[in-house]
């Protein structure tokens, strides 16, 4: 039996690949960024990393942030388009880049996404949060609230702009983590991070991630820049259905800050495949099941499964599935009734669940005690 189809036998996940299988994995491309972090969204793979979990001032990759809260209100009917925001006196003088809103003016929601997301305006973030909470920190408390639910857990916000604060932190995991989240749950939305320019009280401005139009695959997301924080930019690009999102931290100039995103994208889509495994309620093995009203059950995964491996080399992937024996009924769709080990180049790898794909009453009294019977006798 062949390596790929044995694996087509098995459910699996691939975590971070690691320094044990540095032999295997193409050379990592040599950028200046002081931390980066390379994710396939399908598999949810980190193909390559450097102080991902180190704390770094975000600057206006908190917009990131701001605009999820933004997003969930509208989602949840808080907040609408259409509606309109009288422009505080907090709003109006927040320092750093703007989109010029006018004191007492009316604006809508959905100007204060574009001059958030495309003008990074920090103006803009000031009414959004307070259009949403009534003040900036009550918003920041939803801001922080909503990084712990994402599990978020090594940033802190302290306002709805990116301003420097001794408190206000994260890390380039988390900052790709909340990109991700946006793309994943917000589809509806994500067209404001491809936005070239956005005009805005005859003042026009025009998106400073120099990616979009120069990569026709790049459509998003989101640049940062203070003095301390250095220039920073979140990038994602899909080539046919495959998305990758980049963060790099502190590359030095808004141009070093644009090929270290680039050689990270063309590295992630050049070196690594991404391939599908199961489609979701697939089945993909039979586990017997004892005492129920059927003798086995199909086991699989309630999503489609990708997985993502240095090219040309899934034929070095190896899987193992141990079921949870005895495995009695009564039995739940979705409940995990065994566990997938993965290895690569015969090295562990990782392990993971796999679930029922249907529920198994309990049999009737005489299979019951049939089944009690040959269960004492293994």
């Amino acid at each position: 039996m062949s390596a790929l189809r044995y694996l087509a036998l098995f459910v699996f996940c691939l975590p971070v690949f690691g320094q044990e299988f540095d032999e295997h994995y193409p050379p990592r491309p040599n950028l200046y960024a002081r931390a980066f972090l390379l994710l396939d969204m399908q598999s949810g793979v980190v193909l390559a990393e450097k102080n991902a979990d180190k704390r770094i001032e975000p600057a206006s990759l908190t917009k990131l942030m701001t605009a999820y809260v933004a997003f969930d209100a509208i989602r949840e009917k808080r907040l609408t388009m259409t509606q309109t925001v009288r422009v505080s006196e907090q709003a109006r003088h927040a320092p750093g880049s703007r989109m010029f809103l006018e004191l007492d003016s009316e604006v809508r929601i959905d100007e204060l996404l574009k001059g958030l997301i495309v003008q990074s305006g920090n103006d803009a973030a000031i009414s959004l949060a307070e259009a949403i909470a009534g003040s900036e920190s009550q918003f920041v408390d939803m801001m922080n609230g909503e990084a712990r639910r994402l599990g978020m857990n090594d940033s802190q916000f302290a306002n709805a702009t990116g301003l420097p604060d001794a408190q206000h932190y994260s890390t380039a995991r988390d900052i790709v983590l909340i990109a991700s989240a946006i793309i994943s749950e917000f589809p509806e939305h994500f067209a404001l991070y491809s936005m070239r320019e956005f005009t805005y009280n005859d003042v026009t401005q025009y998106n400073r991630n120099k990616l979009l139009g120069r990569d026709p695959f790049v459509d998003g997301m989101k640049t940062g820049f203070t003095e301390s924080a250095g220039f920073c930019l979140v990038s994602t690009a899909q080539r046919d259905k495959r998305r990758l999102i980049s963060a790099v931290i502190d590359a030095g100039s808004d141009n070093g800050r644009t090929s270290d995103s680039q050689s990270l994208l063309n590295y992630g889509f050049e070196k690594f495949d991404t391939i599908a495994l199961f489609r979701k309620g697939q089945a993909v093995h039979e586990i017997p099941v004892w005492k129920g009203d059927t003798e086995s059950l199909p086991a699989g995964f309630t999503e489609d499964f990708f997985v993502t491996v240095p090219t040309g080399l899934a034929q070095k992937l190896g899987a193992k599935l141990e079921s949870m024996q005895p495995l009695v009924a009564p039995v739940q769709a979705g409940q995990q009734i065994g566990t997938l080990k993965l290895t690569f180049y015969g090295t562990p790898y990782g392990n993971y669940s796999v679930v029922a794909l249907k529920s198994v009453r309990v049999a009737n009294a005489f299979v019951r005690t049939w089944h009690s019977l040959r269960l004492l006798l293994n």
